[in-house]
């Protein structure tokens, strides 16, 4: 199928022509006539009414509007993508994980070898449902990064339809279980808008959490649809990997009950395997049984390269990348503490992505149960990035404390965390080590778009009614823009050309399906030209040759202060035909076809909303984005007002603060949470605790700084305030390149009605970012606590909350102090 242009008035005049082409099956205006619509235009205009009407009923005759519905023979849909998986990580691409739902759909259909993401989360799953690049989605980084330019502000612009809108409107019922990394964070509240949720974006059904990761024993914010929910509580043995699958089963199991012939199109995207890595015990003792690391990363490295050979989907002349003996310990240079917490980590790691691929393996079985996998289309890729480096060279316990730049000692993790690790008391990552052994043969890991350990993913498809080829490998380059119109070409689907009245741009990626005919096993890539960029690091890949930028960056350094030149990146070149894996940059030999390739490089950049390139990494998590809060420094709050997400929530870092509960104690004393905001890996609480007024600091479950009254409050009336005197200049000197003002101290003042009753300095405080798949709560607490010790939620006032303010001010950075900012950068530079 090839891709229709038009321009304006072309296509409405086309649409003209054929919206009356489109025929009945059943008896037209009958309730049972069904229609396949031409799809040009979505939704369908109105159809004309064929029936007649008289003044009386009696001598009138119905017609109803015939129901739309996909061609005959439509296959059903299931779209599967897990989250940060390097390709040697699954049994079915050589890793030594076994990944038996995996291995089936490759057994059953075809391997792809040399399919490719852009190197992190957000972008690459809004490639994958749009078909366009990831810029020209808006989608150059993550949500939580959003900047104010086309590429990178996080909004799926109207003239770019998901592939859920486009089969929605033809027909399809469609739905979407588990990550959504796709909504403006400053857009997930309550208050909407809805237009980029799940919900919004063409998927009928929802059910999943808003956002990068989440906890998968309480996972947040959770939703169904538009509404937050919190199956977790009072259920110790939820896990959000198995809900999910379940979840998954019902609604296809109701839609088969409902509307046997109706074709469904199913996003199943689980959190699994990005960090906190969460698998249950079962899988944990399982897994650890196996004993699949004992010989640590350099010895299994080489197994799986091995593996890769032996299985094919590597070439047998794949040479592979050397260890980064500079950046990276090897194995037996480790200390024995080392080699025991690593072990632990990557066997939790383990035991997820075999949980992960398990329950993904019920939703295909529950397919088959149907009787329906034949004519079903399952797409399952393997990682929408490398293997991630984000959980820092020795690994951690807490993802949140390592996205705020604070590393947790191997020695206290082993006195600490070991046996937690994994549990509800964790929120792990492994060191990026194991991350690097997972990206075999290549080099590099998540974020760095420029190499393939960031963007090669192992991918399976079968469609057992089509793909005969079965087991086959398929070598030809292509990327995760093609996956929308491969699956418009199997579903017989044309490109719209407007939707909801827009013009729509033209869909970037080509369709996979000629690979699925093994007559065309060797044939030559369609997909001649393709460019990647992340965070500054970019390459071209052009008619089998990558130009690709050296990696400037360590991609678990993401504190640090970065080069402002990304553009002038030095370049690597590598011939693909002869190097499959990146071994031999050959820039040296062939400075003519480097240049060729840069030229290409910014033709694709300005053509696709590139520019302007960016370095920056966690300092733009802090920037300010338009929300319901920006702009505003006084908030309230009445009476019980719980699940806010933290995009859209105040932020009380690196500034002065005030927090002010008018309160009413009941007889006997009063209990529960005021205000909180983050959780047991990071935020603060301000509550009354068996009467007395608390405030705690939970500073990345590392260390808790408190304030509380001696005495407990009298029943009646009180005014409580917590005060804290900001230190440091805050987050004016990120625009300097110079994180000096943020995570700095200060003094906090607890007041009750007008008197201080505890007051003390905190040295330093959270720098970037709170735990972020927790909410801010008034009148209760809803996730995890900040302190366990102290209560457990939902830990509900019990007395009456008249009302909650909070007052914020920014400090303000002197002349003086921007000169000497300045001055500081550019010695930098």
């Amino acid at each position: 199928m090839k891709t229709l242009y038009f321009g304006l008035s072309a296509t409405w005049l086309l649409i003209a022509t054929c919206a009356t082409a489109q025929t009945i099956t059943g008896t037209p205006g009958a309730p049972d006539a069904k229609t396949t619509i031409n799809g040009l235009q979505i939704p369908s205009p109105p159809q004309e009414f064929r029936g007649k009407i008289e003044r009386n009923a009696s001598e009138s005759t119905s017609y109803w509007p015939a129901t739309i519905e996909p061609s005959k023979g439509a296959p059903n849909v299931l779209l599967i993508m897990t989250d940060d998986t390097g390709y040697g990580t699954p049994s079915t691409f050589g890793g030594v994980i076994p990944t038996p739902a995996l291995d089936r759909i490759a057994e059953e259909g075809l391997r792809f070898t040399n399919f490719n993401s852009t190197a992190l989360c957000s972008p690459t799953r809004a490639a994958l449902i749009t078909g366009r690049n990831h810029q020209s989605a808006g989608f150059g980084v993550i949500a939580e990064q959003a900047t104010g330019y086309p590429g990178y502000n996080s909004i799926i612009s109207k003239d770019k339809a998901t592939i859920g809108t486009i089969l929605q409107d033809n027909g399809y019922r469609t739905s979407w279980f588990g990550k959504n990394h796709n909504t403006p964070a400053f857009q997930v509240s309550q208050a909407g808008p809805f237009d980029q949720w799940p919900i919004g974006m063409g998927f009928e059904y929802f059910y999943g959490f808003m956002g990068g990761d989440t906890s998968q024993w309480t996972p947040g914010p959770l939703m169904r649809n538009t509404t937050p929910i919190y199956p977790y509580e009072g259920n110790p043995d939820y896990n959000l990997t198995t809900a999910m699958a379940d979840e998954a089963i019902d609604y296809m199991n109701r839609i088969n009950t409902l509307a046997p012939e109706q074709p469904f199109f199913v996003y199943f995207v689980p959190g699994g395997v990005h960090a906190p890595h969460h698998p249950t015990q079962e899988w944990i003792d399982k897994i650890s049984a196996m004993n699949l690391f004992d010989e640590g990363w350099n010895k299994t490295r080489e197994k799986i390269f091995a593996n890769q050979k032996k299985l094919g989907v590597i070439p047998q002349d794949a040479e592979m990348t050397p260890w980064p003996e500079d950046l990276l310990k090897s194995w037996d240079k480790l200390t024995d503490d080392e080699k025991k917490m690593f072990e632990r980590q990557v066997d939790v790691f383990a035991a997820y992505v075999a949980y992960n691929d398990h329950e993904i393996g019920r939703v295909i079985q529950a397919v088959d149960d149907m009787g329906k996998l034949d004519n079903t289309i399952v797409i399952y890729i393997s990682g929408d990035n490398g293997g991630s480096a984000e959980g820092t060279l020795i690994g951690t316990p807490n993802e949140v404390a390592a996205f705020n730049g604070v590393d947790v000692p191997v020695k206290d993790q082993l006195e600490h965390f070991y046996d937690a690790w994994g549990s509800n008391e964790t929120n792990p990552h492994m060191t990026v080590a194991w991350s690097w052994m997972f990206d075999t043969p290549f080099s590099w890991t998540k974020q760095i778009a420029s190499h393939f350990g960031g963007i090669r993913q192992g991918m399976a498809i079968a469609w057992p009614d089509v793909i005969k080829d079965k087991g086959g490998i398929r070598h030809q380059f292509h990327h995760v823009i093609d996956i929308a119109p491969t699956i418009l070409e199997a579903t017989r689907i044309t490109p719209p050309a407007v939707v909801n009245g827009i013009a729509q741009s033209h869909i970037e990626g080509v369709s996979m399906a000629y690979l699925f005919d093994a007559d065309n096993a060797d044939t030559p890539s369609t997909h001649r030209t393709q460019y990647f960029e992340m965070m500054g690091d970019h390459a071209i890949y052009h008619d089998g040759w990558i130009a690709s930028t050296k990696v400037m960056r360590p991609p678990w350094e993401i504190t640090g202060a970065v080069s402002q030149d990304p553009a002038g990146f030095p370049w690597e070149l590598y011939d693909l035909s002869k190097d499959w894996t990146q071994a031999h940059d050959v820039a040296a030999e062939n400075p003519e076809k480097l240049k060729e390739m840069e030229a290409i490089f910014w033709q694709e950049a300005e053509k696709y909303q590139v520019l302007p390139l960016d370095s920056t990494v966690a300092t733009r998590l802090v920037i300010p984005r338009p929300s319901l809060v920006a702009g505003r420094d006084e908030f309230t709050w009445e009476g019980t007002f719980t699940g806010t997400p933290n995009g859209v929530a105040p932020s009380v870092l690196n500034t002065s603060y005030t927090i002010t509960a008018d309160i009413e104690v009941p007889e006997g004393g009063g209990d529960g949470m005021m205000i909180t905001q983050g959780g047991r890996f990071g935020g603060y609480g301000f509550y009354l605790l068996k009467g007395k007024p608390v405030f705690t600091w939970n500073l990345l479950d590392l260390k808790r700084v408190r304030w509380e009254g001696s005495e407990a409050l009298t029943a009646g009336k009180h005014t409580i305030e917590f005060d804290f005197q900001y230190d440091g200049l805050g987050m004016g000197t990120l625009a300097y390149n110079n994180m000096s003002g943020i995570g700095q101290g200060g003094t906090g003042t607890l007041s009750v009605d007008g008197k201080v009753v505890a007051t003390q300095k905190m040295e330093r405080s959270v720098p970037l970012i709170l735990q972020w798949d927790e909410n801010l709560d008034v009148g209760a607490d809803t996730g995890t606590g900040v302190d366990d010790a102290d209560y457990k939620p939902p830990f509900a006032f019990t007395g009456t909350l008249d009302k909650v303010t909070m007052q914020i001010d920014h400090p303000v950075m002197t002349e003086a102090d921007k000169a000497k900012l300045q001055k500081a950068m550019i010695t930098k530079d």
